[in-house]
């Protein structure tokens, strides 16, 4: 076993992926959604390898990219790291959308639900929210923010 850093400079296409050539995915990085944002340097994989990100800049990571070396003798998966999160819910559809329209306004990052909101840990923002009468728990989830008014949208939302 080599000790040589795995550098990763593709990003595999969604065709390569579907075809039955018989390989498996071989390790999984957990990237936040700010590292999945940073398509250059040094990365841990899951099970604790280097890898190094020399990617080409078109957008952002996405969970379920799969990347490779460029002899494609490796696919590394892409996924979600946990992150300290608050969820916030709302008595009414109205508080939650005035809640999302507050900390957009604020250029927040959010992930979308019908029936919350999610957002980094952030204390300031969480007593902003709880003054407006607005239920705000931590949490360690997956973040999956909106890409913002120019990033194409890409993930799915599901209820949690």
């Amino acid at each position: 076993m080599s000790d040589a850093i795995t550098v990763l400079n593709q990003r595999l296409p969604v065709v390569d992926r579907q075809q039955d050539d018989g390989k498996q995915v071989d390790w999984f990085l957990p990237l936040t959604a700010e590292e999945r944002t940073v398509l250059r340097g040094r990365r841990s994989t899951a099970c604790g390898r280097e890898v190094l990100l020399q990617l080409p800049r078109h957008g952002p990571l996405e969970p379920g990219d799969q990347l490779s070396d460029a002899e494609v003798s490796v696919r590394v998966e892409v996924v979600a790291a946990l992150e300290d999160l608050l969820q916030v819910k709302a008595p009414t559809s109205l508080d939650l959308l005035a809640a999302a329209y507050h900390l957009g306004n604020r250029h927040v990052a959010l992930e979308l639900h019908d029936q919350e909101l999610l957002l980094l840990d952030d204390s300031v923002l969480a007593s902003m929210l709880k003054g407006r009468g607005l239920v705000v728990t931590q949490c360690r989830r997956p973040f999956l923010p909106e890409g913002g008014a120019y990033a194409g949208h890409s993930h799915r939302h599901s209820s949690p």
